[in-house]
């Protein structure tokens, strides 16, 4: 009988007592602030990872553009193209400018990257260290091509093939860390499809003029 009139003043104080909303409020509030918390470190690394990848891209191409190419089958040297009949051949040393058809166009030659590749090797491991954990050197893709629109008016008929080169990255993903979609979810909200999974690294490329340092080929 002696507990009866405290457990009735209990109940009748139950209903105004806060002692414990402290600590339902953090559960609720702790979720969030781990999901942002997180989502700046992972998105953060991303942003940090394109930069880099981006600057990695101008050195790789000013790497590549004074390097053997990475590719086979480049030409060392401008050959002449198809003469028109009863027109005199284009005297070697003409510009590849001139005319269309004064040098022959190899067409585009583009490889990915490979160990087998002095030049691949080389740039690989100047910009490895600045990619996503993930890259390797076949993410690294290697074009050359003629430059068909004359915009540098590079090269002269008999001597050397010098391309317009570009180096890209590709076919990279971007990993989170972090649970995001568990964290929305742990929130009260819906993750949206793919959150926290695996999504691609945007691919990008830089483009320079080839510069002829009597190196040769690979090819």
């Amino acid at each position: 009988m002696t507990w009866f009139p405290l457990i009735t003043i209990r109940l009748r104080r139950f209903p105004r007592d806060d002692s414990g909303t402290t600590l339902v409020e953090f559960a609720f509030v702790i979720s969030l602030f781990l999901l942002i918390f997180f989502g700046l470190i992972d998105f953060g690394r991303m942003m940090f990872h394109f930069v880099n990848a981006e600057r990695a891209m101008h050195v790789a191409a000013r790497v590549a553009v004074v390097r053997p190419a990475a590719c086979f089958g480049v030409p060392d040297s401008n050959l002449r193209g198809a003469v028109p009949f009863g027109t005199t051949p284009p005297r070697f040393g003409t510009l590849c400018s001139a005319g269309a058809t004064v040098c022959v166009n190899p067409g585009t030659l583009s490889c990915d990257g490979n160990l087998l590749s002095e030049t691949a090797t080389e740039i690989w491991n100047i910009v490895q260290g600045t990619l996503p954990n993930d890259a390797t050197i076949t993410n690294l893709r290697f074009t050359y091509s003629l430059d068909s629109e004359f915009k540098f008016r590079l090269g002269f008929l008999g001597g050397p093939y010098i391309p317009v080169v570009t180096v890209e990255l590709q076919n990279l993903d971007f990993k989170f860390v972090s649970p995001l979609a568990a964290l929305v979810a742990l929130s009260g909200g819906v993750a949206p499809a793919g959150l926290g999974a695996n999504i691609p690294f945007p691919s990008m490329s830089t483009s320079l003029p080839g510069e002829d340092l009597a190196m040769g080929t690979e090819g």
